[in-house]
């Protein structure tokens, strides 16, 4: 944390709580700042002005944040007339003509933040230590996506590259960035939808269970998220391995569908790649024949069946299981498996069971199968890196932002992520897991209390808590019986 190191003897809060101010000073605690603070102030100089503190300066950096302030000037704003925040901040000396910055100042000082910005990242890394030492099962369960960035400058054409309208300020660090993704309707016919976006790609390593992030990394639009997505293993594994020890799996959308990141998952990481698949097969057929088994088929997914020798019927068989040291999968025969009828039984070669080995195919025949109800479980909680998305830009503000330039969104998306992180590890500390996710719940009230209606508690709720392992529970109240 930033402290102040003397306050004035008359504050606030000797009158009045801090009330909603309390989210910042959840914030402001976890913050392993003081690294940054030191290097601040250094650079600064003791013949350098200081009409305004370093640490007050990146106080109200952070307010801005937890408050949603869009721009510069908002933040300021409520600074000239929220005295509690000023105090909270370290804004509080009456010498000055003005007891805040102006923008000039706050824009000067915003640039030193970012020629720090590794420090900024350092603390990051160091909440995600944090957070993982009072979540013990924080990082087993992964999800990667990537998420778009357009740039406030226009976007630039290949046309008008030679010349720029007047009074418009241009972003020479962003391009262009394509997603096209197609399907086919029930009816049978294509779809595709084509988005494209003129700024930077946010990639995303997120905890599934309590939806914070893990790593992360800005590039520019045109980037692939599959290289990214390398990247982010190799930048986690080096920097936390603790989350790697206790890494289960690692979820990925089809875009990522690549043999070397699923062999780097589960090989580099020894977790399982539940990354979905890209039907490439174009010459189409909708089965294969497995090699050396004539009535072996599979599909692009990777489902295996049979196909009876006596009336050609085709069944799907059962996943017996990963035979890690053969690096095989082992499917049972369905007869065996399900106790289904069979009538080419007796002439059948596989007899009770097959193995499939993984690389023959090491994109459809993944460690475990996509067919599979644990493959379904886990792959549904990648949606937890789009809800993180979603966050970043209804709370944080990253839906309508004025940022241009690599550097300065690189800057504005760490501080997102530290704020995200300080705040959650701050509700932890203050007994408010249950809200770990939440920027904008107030942190003064301590405990939930009971839901109530006009007749008074409602019966079978109580107070949600969080048992040993992060999880949320309710406390169910026994129903009352009738008086006779």
């Amino acid at each position: 944390m930033a402290s102040i190191p003397q306050r004035p003897m008359f504050g606030w809060d000797e009158v009045e709580s801090l009330g909603d101010l309390e989210r910042l000073n959840l914030v402001l605690e976890s913050l392993p700042d003081e690294e940054l603070m030191a290097k601040l102030e250094v650079r600064r100089g003791k013949r350098g002005r200081d009409d305004y503190p370093v640490r007050a300066m990146w106080n109200a950096l952070i307010a801005g944040v937890v408050f949603q302030h869009p721009t510069v000037a908002s933040l300021l704003r409520e600074l000239a007339r929220n005295g509690q925040l000023r105090l909270v901040c370290g804004f509080w000396a009456r010498r000055k003509r003005s007891l805040v910055p102006n923008a000039w100042a706050f824009s000067r000082f915003l640039a030193s933040v970012m020629k720090h910005v590794d420090l900024v990242e350092a603390m990051f890394d160091r909440l995600v230590e944090e957070i993982a030492e009072v979540l013990p099962d924080y990082g087993e369960h992964l999800a990667v996506d990537g998420k778009a960035l357009a740039s406030y400058a226009p976007g630039r054409l290949e046309e008008h590259e030679g010349r720029q309208e007047p009074g418009r300020r241009r972003d020479s660090d962003a391009e262009w960035g394509v997603h096209a993704h197609r399907g086919t309707k029930e009816d049978g016919t294509a779809w595709e939808k084509i988005k494209s976006w003129f700024g930077y790609t946010l990639n995303l390593m997120v905890d599934t269970r309590y939806e914070l992030p893990v790593g992360f990394s800005l590039t520019k639009a045109n980037s692939s998220e599959v290289v990214e997505a390398h990247h982010l293993l190799d930048g986690v594994g080096r920097r936390h391995p603790v989350v790697v020890r206790r890494c289960e799996s690692v979820a990925a959308d089809r875009g990522y569908d690549d043999v070397k990141l699923i062999s780097e998952v589960w090989e580099g990481w020894e977790a399982l790649p539940i990354i979905d698949i890209r039907n490439c097969w174009r010459d189409g057929e909708s089965t294969k024949v497995a090699k050396g088994r004539e009535n072996i088929v599979y599909d692009y997914r990777g489902t295996v069946s049979c196909v009876c020798l006596a009336d050609g019927t085709q069944r799907q068989m059962g996943y017996a299981g990963l035979e890690r040291d053969r690096g095989t999968l082992k499917y049972r025969c369905p007869a065996e498996h399900y106790g289904s009828e069979c009538a080419g039984r007796e002439l059948c070669p596989i007899g009770k069971a097959v193995r499939i080995p993984m690389e023959q195919e090491p994109r459809v025949f993944t460690p475990l199968p996509r067919h599979s109800y644990k493959w379904e479980r886990l792959y549904s909680g990648r949606t937890a890196v789009e809800r993180v998305n979603s966050r970043l830009d209804r709370v944080f503000g990253f839906e309508n932002h004025t940022i241009r330039g690599l550097l300065k969104m690189r800057t504005r998306c760490t501080l997102a992520l530290v704020v995200m992180l300080a705040m959650a590890l701050g509700r932890i500390r203050a007994g408010q897991a249950e809200d770990m996710r939440s920027l904008l719940k107030s942190a003064s009230l301590k405990h939930q209390t009971p839901q109530t209606n006009r007749r008074g508690p409602i019966q079978g709720k109580g107070p949600p808590t969080v048992s040993a392992g992060g999880r949320f529970q309710v406390t169910k109240t026994p129903r009352l019986k009738p008086a006779c």
